[in-house]
């Protein structure tokens, strides 16, 4: 079985492989208000202060939450890949923010002076370091006295229904991601930084009525995306037959949480 910290490189270059998950997320979640906006409304932030986002992606988060956020933030965006803050930069800097700039950075020697930001966000990435506690430590370095990070993982027990049809690929029945870097480890590794940390879940779950989705997006990434045929054949075999099983429908809960730490003044 592949690590979840294997293969960044590859996997993050851009956003294709990552929007065979996002378009999962996107597309079947129920919830009373989205993963992004509900995100957003949990962030402490106080208008024209600097933020930076570590691990920043293809930018989607602010697309989706710049309603939901105060005025003349001034955006730093990072990432290990300068592919996705090109992207990330593009996709920004037509919002509504004072100003938007990127950076290429390794989250655990984040190229920044000592107190740069009023906010630091990593957002669903900590997972795919090989020592989340040393990004964190950075991200605390970097902070202003009073400011705050804002750190999202999922649980251990996040989409367990889907990934028990991933057995076939050698894999345990449990989110990579929660596995790697959970509630536990995230509470744990916050509260040694920072001492108070809130913790809030969004409440949601997923309903999926397409088979092929869950095939696409649990195919995106190690081990699956390395499946030989043979592998492959019983995965398809195992999603039809959970769908069978749920009348067309595949159930799935979720676990994903907020943890906010604030720098000591």
């Amino acid at each position: 079985m592949s690590s979840i910290t294997s293969g960044n490189a590859e996997q993050y270059g851009d956003s294709r492989k990552l929007a065979a998950r996002a378009r999962l997320n996107r597309e079947y979640t129920i919830a009373e208000t989205g993963w992004f906006p509900w995100t957003a409304r949990q962030l402490p932030l106080k208008p024209g202060v600097s933020i930076l986002d570590v691990g920043c992606g293809p930018g989607w988060f602010w697309e989706a939450a710049a309603n939901d956020l105060p005025p003349n933030l001034r955006l730093t965006l990072s990432d290990l890949s300068s592919g996705m803050v090109r992207e990330a930069v593009e996709r920004c800097r037509p919002l509504p923010f004072a100003s938007v700039t990127g950076q290429q950075a390794d989250a655990a020697a984040l190229p920044f002076e000592d107190g740069s930001f009023d906010a630091v966000i990593a957002l669903h990435m900590l997972y795919h370091l090989p020592v989340p506690s040393k990004a964190v430590a950075e991200m605390h370095r970097i902070l202003k006295p009073g400011g705050f990070l804002a750190v999202t993982t999922n649980g251990a027990g996040n989409m367990r229904e889907m990934y028990a049809l991933t057995t076939v690929f050698g894999s345990p029945p449990v989110d990579p991601a929660g596995a790697a870097f959970g509630y536990d480890a995230a509470e744990g590794i916050m509260q040694a930084q920072f001492g108070n940390v809130t913790m809030n879940q969004h409440p949601a779950c997923l309903r999926v009525t397409d088979p092929e989705d869950v095939f696409l997006a649990l195919t995106s990434y190690p081990p699956g995306d390395a499946a030989d045929d043979a592998q492959l054949d019983a995965f398809r075999d195992a999603i039809t037959e959970a769908f069978q099983a749920g009348n067309g429908v595949l159930e799935v809960g979720k676990e994903s949480g907020l943890f906010i730490g604030r720098k000591a003044a």
